[in-house]
């Protein structure tokens, strides 16, 4: 499985952060001389995100560098509406707010204060996919999920 690996315009705030809003444990940190994150990993519920600062003259750029991100990370949480609350109070901002999904999570959306977009959910019903797909066509042609 793909680890992510982020690029931060602040990695010591980006951790801080993490760690805070997301429930994140800093499993490594390692700092270059001049006192950049070069390296970072920390422990989300259900995965690994690695982290650095960037360094544009290798090519790592952050999303504030670039203008935005093309990648959203999907992370389930215990309860989606405590942490997207908490995330928005620590300087996110909100892209869609929590609602309930055709897919059967509870879900919304953020950007993180380093550019990073975020999709927090909780599963409130687990679904096969066959009724996923019912629920999108019904969604998609204007109906109710």
């Amino acid at each position: 499985m793909p680890t992510p690996y982020l690029m931060v315009s602040d990695a010591a705030a980006a951790i801080a952060f993490y760690v805070r809003v997301f429930g994140a444990t800093e499993v490594v940190r390692l700092l270059a001389p001049d006192g950049k994150t070069a390296h970072a990993e920390l422990q989300l519920p259900g995965g690994v995100v690695m982290l650095a600062d960037e360094y544009p003259d290798m090519g790592y750029k952050s999303p504030t560098s670039l203008g935005g991100s093309a990648v959203l990370l999907h992370l389930l949480v215990e309860d989606v509406d405590v942490v997207f609350a908490d995330a928005i109070r620590a300087g996110a901002k909100e892209l869609q707010a929590v609602a309930d999904q055709f897919d059967g999570e509870r879900r919304g959306t953020v950007v993180d204060p380093f550019g990073h977009i975020w999709l927090l959910a909780t599963t409130q019903e687990s679904i096969d996919n066959d009724e996923m797909a019912e629920r999108f066509k019904r969604l998609a042609a204007g109906g109710a999920a």
